[in-house]
């Protein structure tokens, strides 16, 4: 039978940093007093009611629906009921946060990025041989070959092939760049002129583009990011001095 194991903080300490974790457990420190100043600086108040539904919010995540399960899974996490109430605290005070300083800022940023966006349903097809290609593009032009035919004769990839080369509903970020350039510039549904890439030639068919709506979804979205953005540039301007025993 194995021994009781006794683990100190200082234990506890050196495993973070054996696993690399200190840097990052430095930056969510920052970021906490970071969140704390700016509430007073802001003069952001905190309701009962904002707390209790953080509360409730962080107990469905985890599944707690009864006291029992919201002890132990305090007690397994090593947390206390002031901890419990300061994790509450923390999260409330940062949605708050960033309301304060970035919903105003919302739709101005939609307007200005909006195309970052956007997505559009495309299919495709990679070849290496450009005569091939440039046959391929007129017949589907001329209406003389369809892009499933076309995807089922030149796709090497099976799922990809039974699928017609659909590729899904992508954004900006999700294509490279001379490929973006172009599906946002076609007027669905077409065929694009073929595009070369490290990756080989491509013939894509832009099926729709998705313009976006600035729906909750959104706005959370954008609020988040900038959020974050600001976040980076509070702590990149820290001077941060840490000491261990």
């Amino acid at each position: 039978m194995l021994k009781p194991i006794t683990i100190s903080c200082q234990e506890v300490l050196q495993q973070l940093k054996l696993s690399n974790q200190i840097p990052s457990l430095i930056e969510r420190i920052v970021t906490r007093n970071i969140l704390l100043s700016s509430v007073a600086e802001l003069g952001i108040k905190v309701e009962f009611e904002e707390l209790q539904q953080a509360a409730d919010n962080i107990r469905f995540t985890n599944n707690l629906k009864t006291v029992e399960e919201t002890r132990a899974w305090l007690e397994n996490n090593h947390l206390s009921l002031d901890d419990f109430e300061k994790m509450v605290y923390i999260n409330v005070i940062s949605g708050k946060v960033a309301q304060y300083l970035f919903a105003e800022q919302v739709e101005p940023w939609f307007l200005e990025h909006q195309l970052d966006y956007a997505r559009a349903a495309i299919y495709e097809v990679i070849l290496e041989d450009k005569d091939l290609t440039s046959e391929l593009f007129y017949a589907l032009q001329k209406g003389l070959r369809s892009f499933p035919e076309v995807a089922q004769q030149y796709i090497q990839d099976t799922e990809l092939r039974r699928c017609g080369g659909y590729r899904g509903i992508l954004n900006r970020v999700q294509m490279k760049p001379e490929i973006s350039a172009a599906v946002f510039a076609a007027n669905p549904p077409q065929i694009l002129k073929p595009i070369v890439t490290a990756e080989g030639i491509h013939l894509i068919l832009v099926e729709e583009i998705m313009l976006p709506q600035l729906d909750d979804e959104l706005h959370y979205r954008i609020i988040s990011n900038l959020f974050s953005k600001w976040l980076k540039q509070q702590i990149e301007q820290v001077k941060i001095i840490t000491y261990f025993n």
